[in-house]
Order: structure tokens, then C-alpha cells, then sequence
């Protein structure tokens, strides 16, 4: 039996049972114009931190709109909150296709929807406009994440964990630092950061036209559109185990995305959009350095000391920010307080896929990380619209902040309560990582 012939057979043997395609099965020409495993988790990952960059990158420029357009602060979290609908919506809609369709077309869409949303930023003159924008970004980054985070294990479950949970605070951490840095001391800044963007999304795409697809069609692919809660029955429990977790953490996300620049300006007194993204950076970069630290720690100790860690951060946080006069001892109260905090969230979501992945087959993982998504950005919308709306028409920014802080105490340490009592119910191959 020829190579080839032998390739034929086992390709059509994956498609029979919707798994990814075994190695060889594109023969040696299709290898060679094809990625490594490590060069494809490179490109992979990359997605996701330019993904959640784009989506942090306008943080910083609120206050520039805000200036040039009059609105008020609600409004900024409106705009920061229907990003996060947009997504929910499309993870509903687009969570499963890949598992049916392929990885690539989906990156293909979310990079294509990435580009559109560049292009209104960078020319938009509105409220309307940007929200135009963050709605055709979310939908985008809706679009690919399920296939970003399962594309990532099909080439090694291992790295494309550690990769999962390092990538999204990364992004997030240099967005919105780069967006400020940008804005406060090049040209055009409510235009060039944007437009260096859309560059970077434009050569991404040349490197998913080089990787190799890791998963092989199969019927059903407008079926898996129809929006439902399904889980494969080993993943039940660890997910209503992660949940709460999940929500948690992301809710001290959505504090520092929608609330944090006001904070850090009150505190610092200062206009300056570099101190806009500062707090956002400083959360999102410790995160993504527990994701490193914590790779190698039990999936149960690293989900425990994340949510506690989250506790003491935002307690610090808020004890810092005391009346809001600022001062050196309150502004570095405040940071290191986000940084004890975004060590805690990075662990926190860390654990929480690692709870859950192992027990998914990889035909299923898209499906079970887009509703992991689902969980992790209702936490960080719902919260901050709800804040937004409270400084404008509750007790303004500090109280607002005091409460909003308090209540991810509370749903943390609810979360933690949960973790800690379902430990004998968790898998024990899980509760090893």
C-alpha cells in the first residue's frame, strides 16, 4: 500500500470520527508549506494577545473622547460594556462552529472583523461610531476565541494551556499601556494606535494562512450555532466548580477597565493617559506573570491561593484609595494593591481552565472554552456597566468604587467557600492538574 494511500485512509478515518487529522495525513508537500507545533502556538497565542490588546487599547483614550465629545461617565462604561455583550453574543453563536468547520476559517473571520473595527476607530468622530466599532471588535473576538483556545491545545495540550492562560492578561497588560504611551507622546492619538493595529492583525494573517489545520470537517455545523448550554458530562462539575471563580476574577477586570483610569487620575492628579491604562497594565501584567509562576502548581492550590490573593489585593486596593486625596503612600497603596490582585486573577483564571480542560475530548473543546468566555466576560460587563451607572446616579466615583470593590470581595470569597467544599468532588487527575 502506497504512502499515499495510507495517508488517504487515515485522514478519511478522522473525519468519520471528527477528530484532528493524524499527523502526515497531508502528505509531505502539505507538511512543508505548513508551521511547526511550536511555531503554530506562537502564531496562535499571538492572536490572543493582540486580540485583548485591541480591546484594552481605547481604555486610555476615554478621557480623550470624553473631552473632545462631552460625554459623561456613564457613558464610558456603556461603551466598554457592549464590547463585552458583543462577545458574549457571537461565543454563543460561533463558540462550536470551529469544532466543526475548522480552526482557520474562524481565525480568518476574527482577524477580517479585527481590521473593520481598526478602520472605524481610526475614523471615527462619535459616541456612535466607537460604539459601532466595539461592537464589530467583540463580535470578532467572539468569533475566533474558541478556536484561538482550541487550536492551542490540538497542538500540545500542555504548552496550549499554560498558553491560554498567559496570553489573554498579557494582551491586556500591553494594550493598554501601549495605547497610552502612544497617545501621550506620538501623533494622531485617537488614530495611530489603532492604525499600528491593524498592521499587526494584516502579517497575523499570513501566519494562519501557514498553519496546519488541526481538526477535520464534519456535518452540523449550523446546528452548533443554535445558542445552548451543552457540556460533555465529565465537565459538568469542575465547570460549576469554575464558574463562580471565573466571574469573580473577570469582575476585577471589568473594575480596572471601566473604573480604573478615573481612579488613577483622581489619586495622581494628573491628565495624563499614560496613568489611564497604568492600573489596567499593572493588574493585567501580574497576572500573566502568575500564569508562568503557577504552571507547575496543583490545579486546586493554584485556583485556591488565586482567589484569596484576589481578596487581599482589592482589600488593599480600596483601603489605599481611602478618601480619594491621593498622596505617595495611597497611589502606591493602589498599585500594589492591583498587583497583588491581578496576581489573584491570573490565577484564579488559570486554574479555572485548567480545572476543566483535561476532561474535555478535543472535538468538544471549543464548544466547553467558548462557554468558559461566556462565564469570564458577564463577569467583566455586567459589573461595569452597573458601576458606570452608579457614578452618575448613586453616590459618584469613590463610593461607586468602594461598593464595586466590596462586591468582588464578596464574590470571591463566595467562590473560594464553593472551591473549598467541592474538593472531594473534583476528579482526582483534575485536582493534580
Amino acid at each position: 500500500m502506497t504512502t499515499a494511500a495510507t495517508a488517504k485512509q487515515q485522514k478519511q478515518a478522522a473525519v468519520s470520527r471528527g477528530t484532528r487529522a493524524p499527523a502526515g495525513a497531508e502528505g509531505t508537500a502539505g507538511r512543508r508549506r505548513r508551521l511547526g507545533p511550536t511555531a503554530s502556538i506562537a502564531v496562535i497565542a499571538s492572536l490572543l494577545i493582540s486580540f485583548l490588546a485591541a480591546s484594552s487599547a481605547p481604555t486610555p483614550l476615554y478621557a480623550v473622547y470624553q473631552h473632545e465629545w462631552g460625554f459623561s461617565p456613564i457613558t464610558t462604561t456603556v461603551v466598554f460594556g457592549v464590547y463585552a455583550v458583543a462577545v458574549l453574543a457571537a461565543l454563543l453563536v460561533f463558540g462550536k462552529i470551529s469544532d466543526h468547520v475548522g480552526r482557520r476559517p474562524l481565525l480568518f473571520t476574527g482577524l477580517a472583523g479585527q481590521i473593520v473595527s481598526m478602520v472605524v476607530f481610526t475614523t471615527a468622530s462619535s459616541v456612535s461610531a466607537l460604539m459601532i466599532a466595539r461592537v464589530i471588535q467583540g463580535v470578532a473576538t467572539g468569533v475566533a476565541f474558541g478556536a484561538i483556545g482550541a487550536g492551542l491545545l490540538d497542538v500540545d495540550r500542555r504548552r496550549g494551556a499554560v498558553a491560554n492562560s498567559f496570553a489573554p492578561p498579557l494582551g491586556t497588560a500591553s494594550g493598554a499601556l501601549a495605547a497610552g504611551l502612544v497617545v501621550q507622546f506620538l501623533p494622531a492619538p485617537t488614530h495611530l494606535v489603532y492604525l499600528l493595529l491593524l498592521g499587526v492583525f494584516a502579517l497575523q494573517a499570513v501566519g494562519v494562512a501557514l498553519l496546519p489545520e488541526t481538526v477535520t470537517r464534519k456535518p452540523g455545523a449550523l446546528a452548533s450555532m443554535k445558542p445552548e448550554i451543552k457540556l460533555p458530562r465529565a465537565a459538568r462539575k469542575p465547570v460549576a466548580i469554575a464558574a463562580p471563580v471565573l466571574f469573580a476574577v473577570w469582575a476585577l477586570a471589568g473594575f480596572y477597565g471601566s473604573l480604573g483610569p478615573a481612579i488613577t487620575r483622581t489619586l495622581v492628579h494628573s491628565d495624563s493617559v499614560v496613568y489611564g491604562g497604568l492600573a489596567l497594565f499593572v493588574l493585567a501584567a501580574s497576572a500573566a506573570l502568575s500564569a508562568l509562576v503557577l504552571r507547575d502548581a496543583p490545579t486546586r492550590t493554584v485556583m485556591s491561593l488565586g482567589v484569596a490573593t484576589l481578596v487581599a489585593g482589592v482589600a488593599l486596593t480600596l483601603l489605599s484609595i481611602g478618601s480619594g486625596g491621593g498622596g505617595a503612600l495611597s497611589v502606591t497603596g493602589f498599585f500594589v494593591g492591583g498587583a497583588i490582585a491581578g496576581f489573584g486573577f491570573g490565577a484564579g483564571f488559570q486554574g479555572g481552565i485548567r480545572l476543566v480542560v483535561p476532561l474535555v475530548e478535543p472535538h468538544e473543546r471549543a464548544g466547553v472554552l467558548s462557554l468558559l468566555y461566556v462565564v469570564s466576560y458577564l463577569g467583566m460587563g455586567v459589573p461595569a456597566v452597573i458601576g458606570g451607572v452608579l457614578v452618575v446616579h448613586g453616590g459618584g466615583l469613590l463610593d461607586t468604587v468602594r461598593e464595586y470593590g466590596a462586591a468582588v470581595i464578596v464574590l470571591a470569597a463566595a467562590a473560594l467557600a464553593g472551591l473549598l467544599l467541592s474538593g472531594r468532588r473534583v476528579p482526582q487527575a483534575v485536582r493534580e492538574g
